[in-house]
Order: C-alpha cells, then structure tokens, then sequence
C-alpha cells in the first residue's frame, strides 16, 4: 500500500517573518512589488542577504520607473514592519548597513521571453524546469495538515508578538507539527515544536505561554489530544536570533513556502522573480489546477507537474497524478487539464488569468511569509473552475 494511504506520522516545518531567509524573501518581493507598480512589464531577479547589521541587493532588473524606486528605504521598512526596531539585537532598520548591487537583466534573456523577441512569437518561460502544485482534502484550504498547521502557529504568535500580548517575543521564530495518519487520514497531532526569540527571561514562563497560545491554534482542528507533546525553547535558551545569529539568503525556504514536503518539488525558489519566471508562475497555475480538482472532488489527493523550455510558450509536458485517490483515472483527468480549454499553461496566459503582473487585493510581499499557499487572498486559491471540471470529466469518463 502507498505510504500516502497507510498509517504514519508525517512532519513539517515553518519559519516566522523574522527568520533570516524569510526576511530576505520580504525584501526581495517588496522591490518586485515597487517595480510592478510602476512598470507592469518590469522584468525582476532579486535577491537580498543578511547578516548582523548587513542588508545586501544584487541581481537583474529592467523597469521603466527604476530611477524613482529606492530599494534601501524599501529594505528598511520591511525590517522595521517585520519588527526589528530594537537596537540592542544585532539587527535593526535604523542601524544595518546598506549595499545594492542591482542591474539590467541580460539582454539574451530578456530577448526569449519578451512577446515577439525571441525565436517564438509569443512570450515565452523565464526559464527551463519542471514545477509542481498540490492539493489535498486535509484541511478547509485544501493544503496538506503538517504544514498548513505550522504556518498557522506561527501567524498566530506574529499577532500576539505585534499586538503586545506576550511582550518579551522576538521575531525570528519556527515552529513544527508532526501529524498521524490512519489510512490516509490526519487522525491526531503527536507533537508540536515551537522555537520562538525572546527576551532574556525564564524558560518556564515561555514554555507554559507558548503552550497556551498552541493549544489555542490547533484545538479547533480537533486533532489534540492528551498525549500530544509539546517542544517550547528545545534547546533551553532562544535570545541571540535573525540575522545575527544567522545569516540569510532569499529562496533557502522552498519546502517551507510551498507544501511542507509533501509532494515533489521543481527547485526552484518563488521570491524576487517577476511572473514570466515560470519558477513561481507556473507553481501557482499547477496550484490552482490541482486544487480545481480536489475541490471538484475528482480526487481526495492531486499533484501537477508542468515542464518548460527558457523562451518556449508551450510546456514540454504537464502530468497529473491522484496517488490513487481519483474518481476518475489520472488519464481522463489529464486529458481534461489539457484539452478541455478550461487551462491555459503558457506563460502570458497564466498572468493574465491569475492577474500576476498587477495584482489587485494582494502583493507579493503576502506571499514571502506563511506559505504562498493556502490563504485565500491569492487568486490561484480560487476554485472558480471546479464545477466546469466536474461537467467536462462527466462528457469524458
């Protein structure tokens, strides 16, 4: 029997606004979003580091508007709304020390993907690779239960933190949920890490509020029980933290932005790239069309792979897989997906259709903390296609 349908624990993973990687994913979509909102065109590769005191920007960008952007004041405001505002931590908005190292992207890029530039008529992929979208019946956004739960935990501690409720947090924090499943099923949580920075004061009192502020989260799902252990401040001690305790780099949180290591995954970092990379585009469209199905319920579990050529439109191939759990076959599913119309996988298609170069109600600094999926603020969360799915496999099967 597959592993998806037997009984096992499964664990995932998240890391708060304040980690290092995750405030460098904030700063880089910040200046995408700068970029987009004064060139809709903008073509953007940022990425961001940081250490104690350091921000650093390098890489590619070409957007009509760049000389009235300023990507310092922009990395300082992200720094401060995250909340390092205190100067006595190592890292701060007032205090870090800026350097830019941004340029204009390669004209042998730009020339494969530009709308009637390139070899092909039409705008082709940023780039060559293969990506992945999931979905699955687990929980009401249809993510899967370990990481949608870990995501939760820590968004809930970022309002407490930013509200004053628990005053001594910092930050940088992560948090982990371990989930059994009995045939397929989320049946209980076994355990619950939570690391989170603090100020320098007892453990015990950090362990009995944390615990609390867990339970609180997760009691809704129905999934606690009394054997459920709880891992407050493992190590004993969490006060030196962010980029000075570590350094950080844009895109080192890929299985913590998508689904938790449930699934495959293409490789390829979301933050700092403009949708014709088709690194994040195509990830949310394959998203989308996943979720499409399972909220059609056609399948408890469903997992696309889409696979370009750098300057290519039409995909090299896309795949869809149910993991057994399809009311139809996988066959009929991706006969569906590919010629009912209802999908367009090319990359000019995939913005328009998901409003990706102007976003309206969201920006993509939304997306670089708590998983860029499962919230629905983002349009590829939308299940506006599941009925039309369910008519055209009925006309199939």
């Amino acid at each position: 029997m597959s592993k998806l349908m037997s009984d096992h624990i499964f664990t995932s993973e998240s890391v708060s606004e304040g980690h290092p990687d995750k405030i460098c994913d904030q700063i880089s979509d910040a200046i995408l979003d700068a970029c987009l909102g004064a060139d809709p065109n903008s073509h953007v590769g940022c990425e961001t580091l940081v250490a104690t005191d350091l921000v650093v920007n390098a890489g590619e960008i070409t957007c009509d508007g760049w000389d009235k952007i300023n990507p310092e004041d922009i990395a300082r405001e992200v720094v401060k709304d995250i909340g390092y505002v205190h100067e006595d931590i190592g890292f701060s908005y007032k205090t870090f020390q800026y350097m830019n190292r941004l340029h204009e992207q390669s004209p042998d890029i730009a020339m494969g993907v530009n709308e009637g530039t390139g070899l092909f008529s039409e705008q082709g992929a940023g780039d060559q690779g293969m990506m992945f979208g999931y979905a699955a019946n687990e929980t009401p956004g249809l993510m899967p239960a370990p990481i949608q739960y870990s995501n939760d935990l820590l968004l809930a501690l970022s309002r407490i933190r930013k509200q004053g409720e628990i005053s001594y947090l910092r930050p940088d924090s992560k948090s982990q949920v371990s989930v059994r499943y009995e045939a397929g099923k989320p049946a209980c949580i076994t355990a619950v890490v939570i690391s989170h920075q603090t100020e320098d004061i007892s453990l015990d009192v950090i362990r009995e509020d944390l615990v609390k502020a867990a339970k609180d989260v997760l009691d809704p799902t129905g999934l606690l029980t009394d054997a459920t252990e709880y891992y407050i401040n493992p190590t004993g001690r969490f006060v030196v933290g962010g980029p000075h305790g570590d350094s950080g780099l844009t895109g080192r949180k890929i299985i913590v932005d998508s689904y938790g290591g449930v699934g495959c995954h293409g490789g390829g970092a979301f933050s700092g790239k403009d949708p014709t990379k088709v690194d994040r585009s195509a990830a949310y469209y394959s998203r989308y069309v996943a979720k499409n199905i399972v909220a059609a319920e056609l399948a408890a579990k469903c997992e696309i792979q889409v696979a370009y050529a750098i300057g290519v439109a039409k995909p090299m191939s896309v795949n869809v897989s149910t993991f057994g759990t399809g009311a139809v076959s996988d066959d009929i599913l991706q006969q569906v997906v590919e010629t009912s119309g209802l999908f367009d996988f090319r990359p000019a298609a995939i913005m328009k259709h998901l409003g990706l170069s102007q976003p309206s109600g969201w920006c993509y600094q939304d997306t670089a903390a708590y998983g860029h999926f499962g919230r629905d603020i983002f349009p590829w969360e939308k299940t506006d296609c599941a009925d039309a799915l369910k008519r055209a496999v009925a006309e199939k099967a």
